[in-house]
């Protein structure tokens, strides 16, 4: 298979005004991968805003589970352009069915007050930090047909998940995460398509963070997990050619649900972006 580069997942086609269509990307999962549908949604939105307003924020939640092994189609209703805001609210759809709902809201830039209260934490430089891909292809007999067939998608994003090894064990532990991430080819392209990429990076290893602390791996075979809702903010302007920190930690689980939040750092110690997302994790009979 040639290369695949990142940024060619959020080149939408257009069907006609405000319908715009994108390529999946089956990653070996059971179903589509959540920050793929984020990223594109977000691609599809920026399609209809003017050209000085910039994401802030997206609100989404996850209706239905996605077909990998189909296009998604995009649906973006202009919901308000203000003189410093704009709002946008898309509809993914396959099948004639409604899969995902986004919000995304738009600013002009603007100079304001700023502060930062989170320190970024002290982790291992991702130089010292060996690549998720070296590590599925070093434990290739761990992972799951699907994902040995599908690593190739896994490369565009360059992720490095400290201590990785005990995502495969049944071992409880605290309830965070660290992971190092950037695009592994560079990304010429604007700030809309590396917000995008943020996007999509930000649903890698995400709500398992909740798993942490009842010792279950996401290798169970018992185990069924899905994202039912995703927000995300953008504090700063996103570079994924740079090195990221992506901080993640779970505050609650029950109710066969789990929440987690993160905080998106560069290598200078700024937020660039926050997360949260709420998922099911449920353990069933086999």
């Amino acid at each position: 298979m040639s290369e695949i580069k990142l940024s060619s997942l959020f080149e939408l086609e257009t069907v006609e005004a405000g319908i715009y269509r994108g390529q999946s990307w089956d990653l070996g999962f059971r179903a589509l991968f959540g920050g793929q549908v984020l990223g594109q949604a977000l691609a599809a939105a920026y399609e209809t805003v003017a050209d000085d307003r910039v994401a802030h924020s997206f609100h989404t939640y996850f209706l239905l589970p996605g077909d990998a092994k189909k296009p998604v189609v995009y649906d973006v209703e202009i919901v308000r352009d203000g003189r410093s805001f704009s709002a946008r609210r898309v509809k993914a759809i396959q099948d004639g069915r409604n899969i995902f709902y986004m919000t995304a809201s738009f600013q002009v830039p603007q100079e304001g007050m700023e502060h930062q209260n989170p320190t970024m934490p002290e982790v291992p430089p991702p130089e010292e930090v060996q690549s998720d891909i070296e590590f599925y292809e070093a434990n290739f007999n761990k992972i799951a047909r699907p994902m040995q067939e599908a690593l190739s998608y896994h490369k565009p994003v360059d992720i490095r998940t400290f201590d990785a090894a005990n995502s495969y064990q049944s071992t409880k532990r605290e309830p965070t995460r660290y992971i190092w991430l950037k695009a592994r080819d560079d990304m010429n392209a604007q700030l809309s398509v590396h917000q995008a990429a943020l996007a999509y990076a930000s649903d890698y290893h995400f709500l398992s963070t909740s798993l942490q602390p009842h010792g279950v791996a996401v290798t169970d075979k018992s185990l069924r997990i899905a994202t039912i809702d995703h927000a995300m903010w953008f504090h700063r302007p996103i570079n994924m050619n740079e090195w990221l920190l992506y901080a993640m930690e779970s505050p609650f689980s029950g109710g066969s649900r789990g929440l987690v939040r993160g905080q998106i750092f560069n290598q200078t110690g700024e937020l660039v972006a926050s997360t949260m997302q709420e998922g099911l994790m449920r353990k069933v009979d086999e």
